[in-house]
Protein backbone atom coordinates (compact mmCIF):
# COMPACT_ATOMS: atom_id res chain seq x y z
CA UNK A 1 0.00 0.00 0.00
CA UNK A 2 1.48 3.32 -1.56
CA UNK A 3 1.03 6.36 0.61
CA UNK A 4 1.06 10.00 -0.11
CA UNK A 5 4.05 12.10 0.93
CA UNK A 6 2.88 15.17 3.16
CA UNK A 7 5.11 18.28 2.80
CA UNK A 8 6.00 20.66 6.23
CA UNK A 9 6.99 24.28 5.10
CA UNK A 10 6.71 27.89 6.28
CA UNK A 11 8.64 31.03 6.82
CA UNK A 12 11.94 30.94 8.77
CA UNK A 13 11.41 30.96 12.37
CA UNK A 14 8.10 29.46 12.02
CA UNK A 15 9.31 26.40 14.30
CA UNK A 16 9.03 24.01 11.78
CA UNK A 17 11.86 22.01 13.26
CA UNK A 18 10.60 22.85 16.25
CA UNK A 19 7.18 21.13 15.18
CA UNK A 20 8.94 17.97 13.83
CA UNK A 21 10.97 16.93 16.56
CA UNK A 22 7.48 17.25 18.42
CA UNK A 23 6.54 14.77 15.58
CA UNK A 24 9.26 12.55 16.12
CA UNK A 25 9.06 12.19 19.64
CA UNK A 26 5.28 11.71 19.85
CA UNK A 27 4.58 9.72 16.68
CA UNK A 28 7.58 7.68 16.16
CA UNK A 29 5.46 5.87 12.87
CA UNK A 30 5.73 9.21 11.01
CA UNK A 31 8.95 9.00 9.26
CA UNK A 32 10.57 12.58 8.51
CA UNK A 33 12.86 12.87 5.95
CA UNK A 34 16.76 14.15 6.76
CA UNK A 35 17.20 16.98 4.62
CA UNK A 36 20.75 17.80 3.12
CA UNK A 37 22.23 21.57 3.64
CA UNK A 38 25.88 23.40 3.47
CA UNK A 39 24.79 25.52 6.72
CA UNK A 40 27.20 25.23 9.52
CA UNK A 41 24.85 22.91 12.03
CA UNK A 42 23.47 25.28 14.86
CA UNK A 43 24.21 24.60 18.71
CA UNK A 44 22.33 21.57 19.72
CA UNK A 45 22.25 19.84 15.87
CA UNK A 46 23.65 16.61 15.47
CA UNK A 47 24.37 15.64 11.78
CA UNK A 48 21.66 13.00 10.48
CA UNK A 49 19.19 13.94 12.79
CA UNK A 50 18.60 17.74 12.03
CA UNK A 51 20.02 17.69 8.58
CA UNK A 52 23.10 16.24 6.63
CA UNK A 53 25.22 18.90 6.72
CA UNK A 54 27.36 18.48 3.44
CA UNK A 55 30.10 21.22 1.33
CA UNK A 56 29.14 22.62 -1.67
CA UNK A 57 31.07 19.80 -3.56
CA UNK A 58 29.35 17.18 -2.09
CA UNK A 59 26.14 18.64 -2.26
CA UNK A 60 26.77 20.10 -6.16
CA UNK A 61 27.70 15.93 -6.65
CA UNK A 62 24.02 15.03 -5.60
CA UNK A 63 22.37 18.00 -7.85
CA UNK A 64 24.91 16.53 -10.72
CA UNK A 65 23.67 12.74 -10.27
CA UNK A 66 19.81 13.67 -9.72
CA UNK A 67 19.64 11.87 -6.40
CA UNK A 68 17.77 14.71 -4.63
CA UNK A 69 13.88 15.28 -4.74
CA UNK A 70 14.30 19.07 -4.46
CA UNK A 71 16.79 21.57 -3.60
CA UNK A 72 16.85 24.92 -3.15
CA UNK A 73 18.96 28.30 -2.07
CA UNK A 74 17.83 29.56 1.09
CA UNK A 75 20.22 32.58 2.95
CA UNK A 76 23.31 31.78 1.32
CA UNK A 77 23.02 28.27 1.98
CA UNK A 78 21.94 25.32 -0.11
CA UNK A 79 18.91 22.56 1.39
CA UNK A 80 17.81 19.62 -0.69
CA UNK A 81 16.14 16.58 -0.09
CA UNK A 82 17.47 12.97 -0.73
CA UNK A 83 14.76 11.04 -3.54
CA UNK A 84 15.93 7.26 -2.41
CA UNK A 85 14.89 7.54 0.77
CA UNK A 86 11.44 9.14 0.78
CA UNK A 87 10.35 6.74 -2.18
CA UNK A 88 11.38 3.38 -0.56
CA UNK A 89 8.99 4.49 2.45
CA UNK A 90 6.28 5.51 0.25
CA UNK A 91 6.17 2.25 -1.50
CA UNK A 92 6.22 0.39 1.41
CA UNK A 93 3.06 2.54 3.18
CA UNK A 94 5.04 4.13 5.67
CA UNK A 95 3.50 7.95 6.55
CA UNK A 96 6.41 10.36 5.12
CA UNK A 97 6.87 13.92 5.91
CA UNK A 98 9.33 16.73 4.34
CA UNK A 99 9.66 19.66 6.46
CA UNK A 100 11.18 22.15 3.55
CA UNK A 101 11.77 25.56 2.19
CA UNK A 102 8.50 27.33 0.22
CA UNK A 103 11.03 26.76 -3.08
CA UNK A 104 11.26 23.45 -2.53
CA UNK A 105 7.81 22.58 -1.72
CA UNK A 106 6.96 23.81 -5.20
CA UNK A 107 9.02 21.91 -6.92
CA UNK A 108 7.56 18.89 -5.09
CA UNK A 109 4.54 19.87 -6.17
CA UNK A 110 5.56 19.83 -9.57
CA UNK A 111 7.15 16.45 -10.13
CA UNK A 112 4.47 14.54 -6.97
CA UNK A 113 1.18 16.28 -7.83
CA UNK A 114 -0.71 14.08 -5.25
CA UNK A 115 1.84 15.08 -2.59
CA UNK A 116 -0.26 17.16 0.64
CA UNK A 117 1.16 20.60 1.16
CA UNK A 118 1.20 22.00 4.80
CA UNK A 119 1.95 25.26 5.84
CA UNK A 120 3.38 26.37 9.02
CA UNK A 121 2.19 29.40 9.64
CA UNK A 122 3.00 32.02 13.13
CA UNK A 123 0.28 32.80 15.48
CA UNK A 124 1.32 36.66 14.36
CA UNK A 125 4.21 39.01 12.25
CA UNK A 126 5.69 40.02 15.34
CA UNK A 127 6.03 36.69 17.07
CA UNK A 128 7.64 35.68 14.12
CA UNK A 129 10.34 38.53 14.26
CA UNK A 130 10.95 37.91 17.88
CA UNK A 131 11.60 34.20 17.09
CA UNK A 132 14.11 34.70 14.72
CA UNK A 133 15.88 37.66 16.50
CA UNK A 134 15.90 35.03 19.44
CA UNK A 135 18.20 32.18 17.43
CA UNK A 136 20.90 34.09 18.38
CA UNK A 137 22.94 31.78 15.86
CA UNK A 138 22.19 34.63 12.84
CA UNK A 139 23.66 38.55 12.18
CA UNK A 140 21.10 41.24 12.07
CA UNK A 141 21.41 41.38 8.07
CA UNK A 142 20.60 37.45 8.21
CA UNK A 143 17.62 38.15 9.95
CA UNK A 144 16.60 41.00 8.35
CA UNK A 145 16.89 39.18 4.93
CA UNK A 146 14.73 36.12 6.15
CA UNK A 147 12.41 38.67 7.13
CA UNK A 148 12.08 39.72 3.70
CA UNK A 149 11.90 36.30 2.26
CA UNK A 150 8.83 35.41 4.58
CA UNK A 151 7.15 38.37 4.09
CA UNK A 152 6.74 36.51 0.28
CA UNK A 153 6.20 33.14 1.72
CA UNK A 154 3.44 34.17 3.73
CA UNK A 155 1.69 35.41 0.99
CA UNK A 156 2.21 31.75 -0.73
CA UNK A 157 0.03 30.27 2.39
CA UNK A 158 -3.08 30.08 -0.18
CA UNK A 159 -1.21 27.79 -2.36
CA UNK A 160 -1.22 25.16 0.41
CA UNK A 161 -3.52 22.03 0.69
CA UNK A 162 -3.74 23.36 4.56
CA UNK A 163 -2.62 25.79 7.48
CA UNK A 164 -1.68 25.38 10.77
CA UNK A 165 -0.97 28.09 13.17
CA UNK A 166 1.72 26.86 15.24
CA UNK A 167 0.39 28.48 18.55
CA UNK A 168 1.31 25.44 20.03
CA UNK A 169 4.40 23.24 19.56
CA UNK A 170 1.91 19.43 20.87
CA UNK A 171 -0.85 20.64 19.28
CA UNK A 172 0.53 22.16 15.86
CA UNK A 173 2.44 18.36 16.19
CA UNK A 174 -1.30 16.60 16.27
CA UNK A 175 -2.96 18.25 14.06
CA UNK A 176 -0.19 17.54 11.52
CA UNK A 177 -0.31 14.13 12.08
CA UNK A 178 -3.87 14.01 11.72
CA UNK A 179 -3.71 15.55 8.68
CA UNK A 180 -0.68 12.83 7.50
CA UNK A 181 -2.73 9.71 8.72
CA UNK A 182 -5.78 10.81 6.71
CA UNK A 183 -4.02 11.21 3.63
CA UNK A 184 -2.71 7.57 4.34
CA UNK A 185 -5.95 5.77 4.85
CA UNK A 186 -7.77 7.66 2.21
CA UNK A 187 -4.89 8.19 -0.50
Amino acid sequence: MRSRLTVLSGPSGVGKGTVVAAVRRLYPHVWVSVSCTTRAPRPGETDGVEYRFLDRAEFAAMIESNELLEHAAFAGNLYGTPSAPVYQRLEIGVPTLLEIELQGARQVRASMPQAQLVFLAPPSWEELERRLAGRGSESAEVIAARLAIAQGEMDARNDFDAVIVNDDVERAAQELVRLIERVCHTG
